[in-house]
């Protein structure tokens, strides 16, 4: 048997150590010298960083190879209407600064401007324009991949439930979306089945939700903006979410909706509501109940310049347990916040709740103090006093009374509401707090709206 030297054996070790990028180079592609640029891609070396010159390069191409693909100001690679333009199957790719068009038209077939395969590990889709794609970005099960800085626009056509999403993330744990801004399509970002994932710093508009969150938890939506969608936040089947610093800015139906989310903190966010044209609520044949999300209940009735205030809800709560809610503000929506389905264990402090029609509906016989260590929430119509100048009202805050209650089970029953007998109700309720149903109290309201960073 042949004997190596000691040093033999280590110099090859060392030899085998270094990197397969030793030799990596930068090559430009013109797309009037490239005749085909899966081939150009095909015959790069890993580590090699292939530059696209300004004009249109023709896909679609799959980069097997982890390398980095570039574009020069105004390249871009324009897919022929079938598949996905571009697909991602190596570990380790950076695409960058190129526009995306062209893919296919097939939702079952996942066709998107840039599909990244779950082999992908560490992908990195970055500074695109990524337009007119049924999917944008589909992160399909590649762990630690990130979507940042991108502009991604759907085709804008068609009912919005029949278009793909700005970003998909399907199974891909430690994913990062940030910094994209997206807009017409179905869903800003939808995620299912994740963990530990990030979104934050995105902005959304003409979308059905601006995120759509199930099965996704340990993870954080941060600073993102929602504008002028149907929904905003959609977070459905997850726990151990922080959600904090986020906008819905006149989205219609609800600004934040949780939906069987439970152990999550959810801070620092902003709903606004305001007056919207009434044909909002029918355009393009978009509910915001498909998949399972509640719909606005249409209980905000147009005025007489059919303009109604939407969201209708600025945050819906529905059967999710033991989050905390507080210093979040929730301003002009037709309901402050809807309660129900036997939501348990939540605490709400430091919340201001703002020229809602109605700021409080809940529906339930169990008696609930929305206050959290003698701290309680902001009502702008709560005609309170504060005689010991403590900041805190001297008096509980009760939202609702019976005849509430009985307007929710009974709608018919609204042409009651001025008539004699239903004031005299009220007021022996405003006057003998004994004959109050169960419902939502704030021992501790707060007399002026906590003071919070604009956005």
């Amino acid at each position: 048997m042949m004997r190596l030297h000691k040093a033999t054996l280590l110099g090859m070790a060392a030899v085998a150590a270094i990197p397969a990028t030793a030799g990596a180079e930068t090559i430009r592609l013109s797309p009037t010298a490239v005749s085909s640029l899966q081939q150009a891609v095909d015959t790069a070396k890993p580590g090699d960083e292939l530059v696209l010159e300004k004009g249109e390069f023709f896909g679609p191409v799959t980069i097997g190879v982890p390398l980095t693909l570039r574009g020069e100001p105004g390249a871009s690679i324009k897919g022929n209407g079938k598949g996905s333009v571009v697909t991602i199957t190596a570990e380790d790719v950076v695409f960058s600064g190129i526009t995306v068009s062209g893919s296919g038209s097939s939702l079952e077939d996942m066709n998107s401007g840039v599909f990244v395969a779950q082999s992908a590990k560490r992908a990195v889709v970055e500074k695109s324009r990524i337009d007119g794609n049924l999917y944008g970005i589909y992160l399909h099960g590649a762990e630690n991949s990130i979507a940042r800085d991108n502009v991604i626009i759907g085709t804008g056509e068609g009912r919005l439930s029949e278009t793909g999403n700005g970003v998909t993330l399907w199974n891909a744990p430690g994913a990062r979306v940030t910094g994209n801004d997206i807009s017409f399509g179905r869903d800003g970002i939808a995620t299912n089945a994740s963990k530990r994932n990030v979104f934050s710093g995105n902005r959304f508009s003409n979308l059905r939700f601006a995120i759509h969150y199930m099965y996704t938890n340990d993870s954080e939506i941060s600073d993102n903006i929602s504008t002028g969608n149907s929904v905003g936040y959609a977070i459905m089947f997850s726990s151990r979410l922080k959600i904090t610093g986020n906008v819905s800015d006149g989205d219609r139906d609800h600004g934040l909706l949780l939906n069987y989310a439970n152990g999550s903190t959810i801070a620092g966010n902003i709903v606004r509501g305001r007056l919207q044209p009434i044909s909002r609520w029918d355009e393009r044949g978009v509910r915001s109940q498909e998949h399972g999300i509640p719909a606005g209940d249409g209980e905000a009735v147009e005025d007489k310049t059919g303009m109604r205030p939407g969201p209708d809800k600025c945050v819906f709560i529905y059967n999710a347990n033991k989050n905390r809610l507080r210093d979040n503000l929730f301003e002009g929506c037709a309901i402050g916040i809807h309660f129900t389905a036997g939501s348990e264990s939540n605490k709400l402090s430091g919340n201001a709740f703002v020229g809602n029609r109605n700021q409080v509906k809940y529906v339930g016989a169990r008696y609930l103090d929305w206050s959290e260590d003698g701290r309680g929430n902001y009502w702008s119509d709560n005609p309170a006093f504060d005689l010991d100048g403590d900041g805190i009202s001297d008096n509980a805050y009760r939202p609702n009374d019976l005849i509430d209650r009985v307007l929710w089970t009974a709608p018919q029953a609204r042409v009651l509401t001025s008539s004699p007998a239903v004031q005299v109700v009220r007021w022996a309720q405003a006057r003998f707090p004994a004959l109050l149903p169960g419902g939502v109290t704030d021992s501790h309201p707060l007399m002026a709206m906590p003071a919070r960073k604009e956005q």
